[in-house]
């Protein structure tokens, strides 16, 4: 048994005792009620496998690689805004021409050393592409070789003699939808879709969509999502949704969204995009 560690209830009264000692009791009795069939006094983790959980690094690294690059690409941007310089784009393929021609906002030439720290940083920009192609194409391949789905091929008690037939992988299926890249498809695979859910709570709970409703007394509101879950997947899934709406405006849910915002406003645009990712979200699950 994993036992998620935020989800055993401890005392909240001033500063609490931690020793590893207490810590070591708190798990056993935690996990003696748990086992004596009290399912609500802590919650268990579905550990992934080594081999599931070493190919989620794919679309992680890409990630990191990304906010690398914009971070130099900003640092860039900002030493130029300094000198009265704008409109300078370091992703360009012309990068180094364009640097030579800049001048700064008062006729001068780009001073000496901030053009050698402008081209360094170049070179890291230049490596970081080099990285993050070569991630992408890791990706795609891992895409390609995703195993196909085995269709059941039994009825009730009764098994047949036929060929079990293949279903197209999952990120076959995803990336066939219009809207839906190959970056889109690897995380909702990697980080969702790949795993089992008995209900569809389950997996707005993983996600991180399900609703957190506050009632006490005279109070009964909703809170809106939870965001306990999976981040990456939260946030692809939201990406996703302005994506369908952009994409696939004649589906029954960009029909939903722009008939809800339509009657609630402008200022319901950002909750309704929520909503639409949980209801994207379980529409793609059972897709799948």
């Amino acid at each position: 048994y994993v036992v998620d560690p935020a989800s055993i209830a401890v005392p909240r009264r001033a500063r609490r005792v931690k020793t590893d000692r207490l810590d070591g009791e708190m798990l056993l009795r935690t996990l003696l009620a748990y086992m004596r069939g009290d399912p609500r006094v802590c919650a268990m983790v579905r550990a992934p496998t080594p081999e599931d959980e070493d190919r989620r690094r794919v679309s992680r690294e890409r990630k990191a690689l990304t906010n690398e690059r914009i971070r130099h690409v900003n640092r860039i941007k900002g030493l130029l805004f300094s000198q009265g310089i704008t409109g300078y784009e370091p992703l360009r393929r012309d990068r180094r021409k364009q640097l030579d021609d800049l001048v700064t906002g008062d006729g001068r030439p780009l001073p000496f050393y901030l053009k050698e720290q402008i081209g360094r940083e170049l070179d890291r920009i230049e490596l970081l592409l080099e990285q993050i192609k070569a991630v992408e194409d890791l990706r795609d391949a891992l895409l390609t070789t995703a195993p196909p789905e085995k269709a059941s091929a039994t009825s009730g008690t009764e098994r047949t003699e036929k060929p079990v037939a293949l279903r197209p992988s999952i990120p076959a299926m995803l990336i066939g939808l219009k809207g839906i890249g190959p970056e889109i498809a690897s995380v909702l695979w990697l980080e969702g879709l790949s795993r089992t859910f008995d209900n569809r709570r389950q997996l707005a709970a993983y996600a991180g969509l399900a609703a957190s409703h506050w009632q006490s007394g005279n109070i009964n509101n909703d809170q809106g999502v939870s965001k306990a879950g999976n981040p990456r997947l939260r946030t692809a899934l939201v990406r996703l949704a302005w994506l369908w709406v952009r994409h696939q405006p004649d589906s029954a849910l960009s029909r939903w969204f722009i008939t809800r915002v339509t009657e609630r406003g402008p200022r319901s645009r950002k909750p309704a995009i929520i909503a639409l990712a949980r209801k994207l979200l379980v529409a793609l699950w059972k897709y799948v």
